[in-house]
């Protein structure tokens, strides 16, 4: 029998809400659902050029279970000789020059992409580090942006011109916050290596001791948000050698507590549900493409949804894709 989602969620509404994307949260007699998630990951490259417009009209339904704060990660067009490096921070526009060499730099709204040979990443790193500190790193990859910010998800989307990006794949996160502030570092996603990035809807209970295992092997966090440690888990367990599915199914046994995750690296797209799998989801995979929402009506936009395989993801069990 499918499992209810409405059902799923009032019983768990008497949780007690910890960091980030929780249950429930009970205010008053009143239950609300927490956190927006959406997903897609292109198979048919014509397709490509409408990744952002697809994705922009994805994130902007799922606003009432995020009004707080957006973001979104756009794997676009890349190669193994450069790195894109994404930042946010104040007066971006001259920063580019200003670290001067064969350097490009897009500034998007509050965000600014910079371009550059990878040889050159120490050299750019220690330039924003000596001079910029204002400025603050929250992407890095040969094909990774990330974009987030403060507001309701379509102002986000609108402020960086998502409709306008192409790539293969991409992730997005509707925020509404419960204990920890509404701040754009709190926003999802998080991206802790390269060319990997997590939006999380949920709480985990043991990230403290995560965090603490996890820092001493190298693994840095910029946030006390439990969804970055989740990120982090992923980025250290991929480090040591794991896929990324192998790195979610080690996950089941090591993090605590509720969790959908949507994960994108360079060429992968992955879903995972804790096993318990009290947070809605549903997918829809066609010929062509991939999809993730946290509910349907975040996928009745795409193209030819009417003949897509719609199914909700199995809890404790990895779906994930590769693009070669």
């Amino acid at each position: 029998m499918p499992f209810d989602f409405a059902q799923g969620e009032r019983r768990l509404g008497s949780i007690k809400p910890d960091q980030g994307c929780t249950c429930p949260l009970a205010t008053e007699g009143k239950l609300t659902a927490m956190c927006g998630i959406v997903g897609l990951f292109l198979k048919d490259q014509t397709l490509e050029p409408q990744l952002g417009q697809l994705l922009s009209g994805m994130l902007a339904v799922m606003t009432d279970r995020g009004p707080d704060s957006a973001g979104f990660a756009v794997y676009g067009a890349g190669d193994k000789a450069h790195l894109k490096l994404t930042v946010r921070g104040p007066n971006l526009s001259d920063v580019a020059a200003s670290i001067g060499g064969d350097l490009i730099g897009t500034v998007r709204d509050t965000h600014l992409v910079l371009r550059f040979a990878k040889a050159d990443e120490d050299r750019v790193r220690g330039w924003l580090a000596a001079n910029r500190p204002d400025i603050a790193i929250i992407g890095v990859g040969e094909r990774i942006e990330l974009y987030k910010e403060v507001g309701l998800p379509a102002q986000v989307a609108s402020r960086f011109d998502l409709a306008s990006m192409s790539g293969s794949h991409g992730i997005g996160h509707t925020r509404m916050a419960t204990e920890s502030a509404v701040t754009t570092a709190g926003a999802h996603p998080f991206s802790t290596g390269a060319d990997q990035c997590l939006v999380h809807n949920g709480s985990l209970s043991n990230h403290y001791s995560l965090r603490r295992m996890l820092e001493p092997k190298g693994i840095s966090f910029a946030t006390d948000n439990d969804s970055e440690v989740a990120a982090g888990y992923l980025t250290w367990r991929m480090r040591e050698g794991a896929t990324l599915a192998e790195a979610l199914e080690a996950g089941l046994s090591d993090l605590d507590g509720f969790f959908t995750f949507v994960v994108g690296t360079e060429s992968g797209f992955a879903v995972l549900r804790d096993p318990i799998s009290c947070k809605p989801a549903v997918m829809a995979e066609t010929d062509r493409y991939v999809a993730f929402g946290s509910e349907y009506r975040a996928l009745v936009g795409l193209p030819g949804i009417e003949a897509a395989r719609v199914f909700e993801p199995e809890p404790a069990r990895v779906y994930a894709w590769e693009r070669q």
